[in-house]
This record gives structure tokens, sequence and C-alpha cells, in this order.
């Protein structure tokens, strides 16, 4: 076999591979067995860089060609590109992410498995991806600005120069305009006044009312007040109503109870019985109110004004005070379970009385022991109430009607001390600002809780 061989001879001894073994080894110094090393050589490089290749991800596939020996050697950075597959959450951006920091650090990921190069990269190398600077003032604004201008001097950050408007291109939703709605329970009527007002102030035919709000967002006392009952002006009724756990209840209280207790008195058509009649009137509407299956209860306070006489009915610790020649005096007793009796009555019941921060209170919750609604503590919040029934007399001015909110801070005389002024001795009686001086008395002295305070003239019934 000669030394002299052509191209075709090489190429026919490599596909035949038994004849080149046959070759090489009948004579292993001979050139064309060094070719045919040579080639199988090259052909096993050739398969290692095509199995490199197909592990590099298909983002470069299409880009221009290397050297895998380049890419070993240079060191890369890697920025974040517009592309929705790399574009990073919008997280990224906010004031508050640990993940991106000023620092021009946090956006060079240098590879770790790649070897340094002392010489820069290629602009044109396709590991190195652009981030689009982004607006003034953002985050990363500084980070990228101190990137670009490293890049100008060799660096390897992997941010080019060009600058762009701005990177995310979506832009924040409209605000939306929710209307502000109010839940109130009306019961088929409008609220009273009380109900949206910080203040409210009524003047009638021989009364007055003066009710403020107190630290609460709603106010939960109510009010009701009617005279010239079936035409007669000497007769009327009267009723402070204080709302707890809501309004609900006394709202409810305010426009039924006067209904429930007139329908009571007028089907019996005894006087004599007006004390059970009222007391019908409080449980019907306790029943009723529980049947609306909502919560909340309230204390009351009423006075019913017929024939002659004046009888005065309270569940609960709002309170009736009567001024007699100036002298006070209660028609009423707090219904509270600081009371012997009422405690009694509670514990018979199988419920108990604790005191929790100085206040005496049911099942350490209710400070009150009577009272319309309060359902899931029907059991031993009762809504009968204590009546007592007067004849009127000269002697007798006027009647003050209040929730606890005065009387907590307030007492019975000083109450009348400060009322009778306005209402007594005077050619122009002025009986709102007795009721306006007795609110703010009460405010003054450190009261938050709701204040209600109504005024009846006597004299004139």
């Amino acid at each position: 076999m000669g030394a002299t061989l052509t191209f075709n001879t090489l190429k026919d001894c490599h596909n035949e591979s038994k004849s080149a073994v046959k070759i090489s080894k009948v004579n292993t110094r001979s050139p064309l067995y060094s070719l045919l090393l040579s080639r199988r050589h090259s052909q096993t490089l050739a398969k290692k860089e095509e199995k490199q290749r197909n592990s590099i991800p298909a983002l470069y596939k299409g880009s221009r060609k290397y050297k895998l020996q380049d890419i070993n050697a240079m060191s890369c950075s890697l920025a974040l590109s517009n592309s929705p597959a790399l574009s990073p959450p919008m997280s990224l951006f906010r004031d508050n992410s640990p993940i991106i920091s000023p620092s021009p650090e946090a956006l060079n990921l240098s590879l770790t498995h790649l070897k340094p190069s002392s010489s820069p990269s290629s602009p044109c190398s396709p590991f190195r991806l652009r981030l689009q600077k982004p607006p003034s003032g953002s985050l990363l604004s500084s980070s990228v600005s101190t990137s670009a201008s490293s890049s100008d001097s060799g660096s390897t950050a992997g941010l080019g120069p060009r600058s762009a408007s701005a990177i995310l291109k979506r832009k924040r939703p409209t605000r939306l305009d929710i209307p502000m709605a109010t839940t109130a329970l009306h019961f088929g009527v409008p609220a009273t006044p009380c109900a949206v007002m910080r203040e409210v102030e009524r003047e009638g035919c021989g009364y007055s009312v003066y009710c403020k709000r107190g630290r609460r967002e709603v106010m939960e006392d109510r009010f009701s007040a009617s005279v010239k009952l079936q035409g007669d002006c000497k007769q009327a009724f009267f009723g402070v109503f204080d709302g707890h756990g809501g309004a609900k209840a006394a709202e409810f209280a305010a426009l039924k109870l006067e209904k429930n207790i007139l329908d009571e008195v007028v089907g019996r058509k005894d006087e004599t019985m007006v004390e059970e009649a009222v007391k019908a009137g409080y449980l019907k509407t306790d029943a009723e109110f529980l049947k609306e299956d909502v919560t909340g209860g309230a204390c009351c306070v009423t006075a019913l004004i017929q024939n002659g006489s004046l009888v005065v009915s309270n569940a609960g610790d709002c309170r009736a005070v009567l001024s007699r020649d100036g002298a006070a005096e209660a028609l009423t007793s707090d219904h509270r379970p600081s009371r012997e009796d009422e405690r009694n009555r509670i514990e018979t019941l199988g419920g108990y009385v604790d005191l929790c921060r100085g206040v005496w209170r049911i099942q350490s919750c209710l400070a009150v022991s009577r009272g319309i609604g309060d359902h899931h503590l029907k059991q031993w919040v009762i809504a009968e109430p204590e009546t007592k029934i007067i004849t009127i007399k000269p002697e007798y001015e006027f009647l003050i009607l209040a929730s606890d909110g005065l009387w907590d801070k307030v007492s019975n005389q000083e109450a009348v001390d400060i009322a009778r002024p306005s209402c007594v001795g005077i050619n122009k009686q002025n009986p709102l600002s007795a009721c306006k001086k007795l609110v703010n008395l009460s405010v003054s002295r450190g009261s938050s809780d709701d204040i209600s305070v109504m005024l009846v003239q006597l004299g004139q019934f």
C-alpha cells in the first residue's frame, strides 16, 4: 500500500471501518493510519460540541455563531428582558421588596459556573440581555445608571447605555368610587333624626327634648312624644329609649311601645288596670322585637298622662325625676345587677352576676337587668317594667326623663336645681335651654355616652 493516497481513497477507508482497521493493523506508521485517527478525533470533538450546543437554552440557538471556548472564557451577566417569559413580577419594583436593592451588585447576576475573563465580553454575545432604563425616581434608576456608566468603561455589568421611556407600560387602574350607603333599620318608617345627627333638639306643646351623641359613630338613643291623644289636650305620652348593642331596639321601641300601651289601655276600659295594661304593652313590644331576629337591646322610661294621672314606667337604667316645689323625687328605680332583688332573681333563674372593672354585669356581659330585646340574655333580662301612678298636683312642677348618660354624672337634686330657674318663676320659660345645660354639664364631667334629656311641664296637663 503506497504512502500517497488521494482523498477519495481516505474517505473510502473511513467508510469501510473494517478495511481501515485491517490497514492500521498491518502498518501503524503509515500516513493513512494517522489521517484516520485524526479524522475520528475530529468527529468525537464535533459530537461533543453538538451535545453542548443542544444543552444551551433555546433563546440563544438563533443567535450568531460562537465558539464554545469563548463561552467558557467570558464572564457575562444576565439582565431582565421585556419578554413575558423573563419579565420580573410587579412586586420586584416596589419600594418594600427585599429582592432588588439600589446597589448595582443586585442586578449583576454572574454565572458562577463560567470562568472569568480579563477581556470584556462582546456586545453581541448571546448571553447578554439589555435592560431598559427605568423611569427617573424609581428604585432601579440609580442602579441602572451606575451600571450603564460602568459598561461604557469596559465593565461587564450587562446593562447597555441605551435609555428608554419606561420599563413598565401598564398604568395604574382608575380609582373606583364606591358610594357610601347607610344600613339603618327603619322598620317601615324613616329613622328619627338621632340616627344621623350629632345633636337633636325639639320643642312641643308642654315638652322639650335635647339629645347629644357620645363617642359612638351612631346615636343609639331615641325618644317619642305625642300630645293630644284621642283629641284630648290633657292626654300625652312621652318616652326616652337608650339602646345598647346598636340602635335597632331603641328605634323599634320608640315606634311601637306607645301604640301597644295605648291599645292595651283602651282595650281594658278600666282605670284600675292601667298598670297591667302598661306591663302588657311592654311585653308585647319585646315579643315583637324578638321576632325581628336582630341583636341589641334598649332601656326604656315612659310617662303616660291621662285623666289627671301620671303613669311612669321603666325597664332598665333610664330614670324619671319629679320636681316637687324644687325638691327632686325619683319616680323610678334603675334595674341593674347590683340591686339585691335583681341579683337574687337572676341567680334563682340559673344566671350569675359578677364584678367586671368596677361594674356589676349579668353573665359578665350586660350592666342592666331589664329592657327590650337582648335575645341572648332573655332568660335573665326581662322586659317587665316597674310602674308608679300618681295624681298630678299643683306643686308638681316638671318631670325629667333622661338616659343614664345624664344620671351617671348628675344627681337628681342637682338636675332639678339646674333646670328649675328656666322652667318656674319667670315669664318667658325656656325648658330647652335647661335640657342643654344638663347635657353639657354631664359632658363636661367626662361622660362619653349618648345623652338624652326630656323635660315635661306638668302644669300644662
